[in-house]
């Protein structure tokens, strides 16, 4: 069974930072591209930023230059860099993966790790 914990989420004031990680297991999590997304209060579910199996990242344009998205294939975790964080930024960030095989598309979310960023 194919298992996302996110972990890091909190509180932060408006220019500071979080690690957000996210850990998988009960999948090949080197086949996967892997991603975050984000909801705010009443909001739509939005892409954050991904990387994929050969490393190569996006990130939204609200985000460029301030978060960075990793990967550890040998302890199966994403990580995701909140720099210079802003109330905006203030959201429930989920991990996703998403692989294709054989015509065929395998997709997972974790439960969410809360991150609000307030004075």
């Amino acid at each position: 069974q194919v298992q996302l914990v996110e972990s890091g989420g909190g509180l932060v004031q408006p220019g500071g930072s979080l690690r957000l990680s996210c850990a998988a297991s009960g999948m090949i999590f080197s086949d996967y591209t892997m991603n975050w997304y984000r909801q705010a209060p009443a909001g739509p579910r939005e892409f954050v930023a991904d990387i994929t199996t050969g490393g190569s990242t996006d990130y939204a344009d609200s985000v460029k230059g301030r978060f960075t998205i990793s990967r550890d294939n040998a302890k199966n975790t994403v990580n995701l860099q909140m720099n210079s964080l802003k109330p905006e930024d203030t959201a429930v960030y989920y991990c996703y993966a998403y692989r294709r095989l054989n015509m065929k598309s395998f997709n997972y979310w974790g439960q969410g790790t809360q991150v609000t960023v307030s004075s």
